[in-house]
């Protein structure tokens, strides 16, 4: 065979199947998939699980600007800890965005705990905050609306003082020493 009647790669023929290749990657980057609709629908039955569990939580969720919802975070360690999960914000009942929650953690651990968890930003500042943040963290200063011992903490003037309240339960019933301390949310496209 001479090598006149072998194929050549020409640059428009590279060119193509590269775009070829980068089309084909392109499919599986999470355009166009259903994720959405799985976190949704993980949000409403962890909202209907939160309300039947701590039914304080209904008047709270009525009163505050949005909610983030965070169905599931699932956190392991082994000396050093981390945790991850994905959720959704919702303004009067409507997702407007979905976010990411990371938090590592440092000193003697082992094991793996999964639990939820809903943050209720009860002012339009903290909302907004929050919304125009790179990368907001969770800090000290949150007010828990569920006690270590399972009450549910009533939704008086003081507790709704707070710019923002959390709510976190596991899965099997209340985790306690429940804390986000440390939890760093990220707006996502899933």
């Amino acid at each position: 065979m001479s090598s006149s009647n072998s194929p050549r790669l020409t640059r428009r023929g590279f060119a193509l199947g590269v775009a070829g290749l980068s089309m084909t990657a392109a499919c599986g980057n999470g355009v166009g998939s259903n994720a959405s609709a799985t976190i949704d629908a993980r949000v409403n039955a962890t909202l209907n699980e939160m309300y039947n569990q701590f039914p304080n939580t209904v008047d709270i969720a009525n009163k505050a600007a949005g909610m983030l919802i965070m169905p599931l975070i699932t956190e392991a360690g082994f000396v050093f800890g981390g945790g991850y999960g994905r959720g959704a914000l919702r303004v009067n009942g409507v997702t407007l965005d979905y976010y990411s929650a990371i938090k590592g953690s440092g000193g003697f651990q082992i094991g793996a705990q999964q639990y939820a968890h809903v943050l209720f930003f009860m002012t339009d500042d903290a909302l907004r905050d929050f919304r125009h943040s790179s990368g907001w963290a969770a800090g000290a200063d949150l007010e828990y609306v569920v006690s270590d011992q399972g009450d549910s903490l009533a939704a008086d003037t003081n507790t709704l003082r707070s710019p923002v309240l959390a709510a976190v339960f596991g899965r099997a019933g209340l985790r306690v020493g429940a804390t986000l301390e440390g939890t760093k949310y990220t707006r996502i496209i899933p």
